[in-house]
């Protein structure tokens, strides 16, 4: 009951009085009707507001006896369908509304979206709507595993998926084989275990389930796909710069540029970390630690582990300094450079600062400062070409056609002039991205001998090989999948 029922409601607070006139109830656990009332009272259920304002329904229901003497339950309270709900101080519909935001939310942010629409809703009692649904004795036909984040670098979990409804089965609290093979033997049925690139749940499958066809599922086939373009992008980067260098010599003549270092790796707190970072996990791994335990010494997570130990330290310092920002002063530094070269050294910070502010530069006096000062030092960085990054090269091949803007085409098209191993693997990539999201998994073998024909990178033809049969079969089962364990 509210602090209110005896008085009369907050002017924010709507009540409606209703009294209800069903028939008598049937009681809930021997279903005989009831004939005798035992006593009337009062329930408050909070309804779904009408507009800023609270909406509460004083609603007068009925508590009956149970004639029947051998049922143990001796009264019960009658509901109103489509209103009132056994222990339940909303009504039927608000708590779908509930439900379905707490679905979607969760508990926290939830509880913030009930009190910006004036909904009283903890968000314990929304947590507290949440069912689970019931796991089927037999696991489905296609089944979907993989590994998923209770808390990121912390706790981890796995999901099973039934991939041809798109629906969830069941949450098992780790990613242990173990406990995978535990489920798979309390529940068999199933025929293919779509899973991916990782080995880390083919021990389970293999002593649950060793009839069973393991396949990679299609987001993963995509994602090792995209990561062996974005390495062919970062081999060829080299090209892109000098393409770009010569184009802005033949456009642009500018002022003969001033002596700067060479161009080495700036001492910025990236490279540092990422050399310092190299150097602690292989060191591990000369003790013959491993991956697991290398990542809870380091405070790593396992993939950064693995990428750190089956990649060159050149190319993971050029992935740190190309994902260096650039800055608000980037774009003007080449002139910078000149009118610097042109007074030779002798020029006001301030005037430059205004000189690049009219021509749209938005940062402020000190940064410009700051980089005079470098280039009277002798320690300023080289201005770099303008080249889009490999991984914003990689995006752009394996996003659809349809869905690049001019400014993008027309950039990738200059990247494909620059390079012709870059547009190999980029007409190689879009070829089995196509036959893999429209479901051709006959032209599979025909795409594998193309690609053993190119002169691509060799990451490229890390996909199954047409030399295994099993590998075949595995790959071609994942492009007739109509879902995976990630897209469904």
């Amino acid at each position: 009951m509210c602090e209110w029922s005896a008085s009369a409601p907050p002017p924010n607070v709507l009540l409606v009085e209703a009294v209800s006139t069903v028939r008598p109830g049937r009681c809930p656990d021997c279903r005989k009707q009831a004939r005798r009332i035992h006593r009337t009272y009062q329930r408050d259920l909070n309804e779904r507001s009408l507009g800023s304002r609270r909406v509460i329904v004083r609603l007068q229901v009925r508590r009956y006896f149970c004639d029947r003497k051998t049922c143990s339950r001796k009264t019960f309270v009658e509901q109103v369908p489509g209103l009132s709900e056994r222990h339940r101080r909303s009504s039927t519909r608000l708590t779908g509304w509930l439900r379905s935001i707490a679905i979607e939310l969760g508990g926290r942010p939830a509880a913030r979206l009930c009190r910006r629409l004036h909904l009283v809703a903890g968000r314990t009692r929304l947590l507290r709507l949440l069912t689970a649904p019931m796991v089927p004795d037999r696991a489905p036909r296609v089944l979907g595993v993989d590994e998923f984040a209770f808390r990121k670098g912390c706790t981890y979990g796995t999901v099973l998926v039934d991939v041809e409804a798109g629906r969830v089965v069941d949450v098992l609290p780790d990613r242990t084989s173990q406990t995978f093979a535990a489920w798979l033997t309390e529940h068999p049925g199933a025929e293919i275990i779509c899973r991916d690139r990782a080995t880390a749940y083919t021990k389970a499958v293999k002593e649950a389930a060793p009839h069973a066809l393991e396949v990679a599922d299609r987001w993963h086939l995509l994602q090792n796909l995209s990561a062996a373009v974005e390495k062919t992008c970062h081999q060829h980067r080299d090209c892109l710069r000098i393409r770009a260098e010569e184009e802005t010599v033949t456009e642009v003549p500018e002022p003969p540029p001033m002596l700067l270092p060479p161009a080495d790796l700036p001492r910025t707190q990236i490279i540092e970390r990422t050399r310092h970072r190299y150097e602690d996990i292989h060191r591990l791994l000369e003790k013959r630690w491993t991956i697991s335990a290398i990542a809870r010494r380091l405070n790593l997570d396992r993939k950064t582990v693995r990428r750190f130990r089956d990649t060159d330290l050149d190319e993971l310092l050029a992935s740190a300094r190309d994902r260096r920002p650039n800055g608000v002063l980037e774009p003007f530094k080449a002139y910078l450079n000149a009118r610097f070269t042109e007074a030779q050294g002798q020029v006001s910070g301030t005037r430059l600062f205004l000189e690049i502010q009219a021509r749209g530069y938005r940062g402020s006096r000190q940064v410009v400062r700051k980089h005079l000062a470098a280039l009277r030092a002798g320690t300023a960085e080289p201005v770099r070409a303008d080249i889009p990054s490999p991984r914003k090269i990689t995006s752009w091949i394996m996003r659809p056609r349809e869905t690049l803007t001019e400014s993008q085409e027309e950039r990738l098209l200059q990247v494909r002039l620059a390079c012709p191993d870059i547009t190999r693997a980029c007409d190689l990539a879009r070829a089995f991205a196509d036959l893999v999201r429209h479901q051709r998994g006959h032209l599979l073998l025909e795409w594998i001998r193309r690609a053993g024909r190119t002169q691509a990178h060799e990451g490229l033809r890390r996909l199954p090989s047409p030399g295994s049969r099993r590998g075949d079969r595995r790959a071609d089962s994942a492009l007739e999948l109509r879902g995976s364990s990630k897209g469904t």
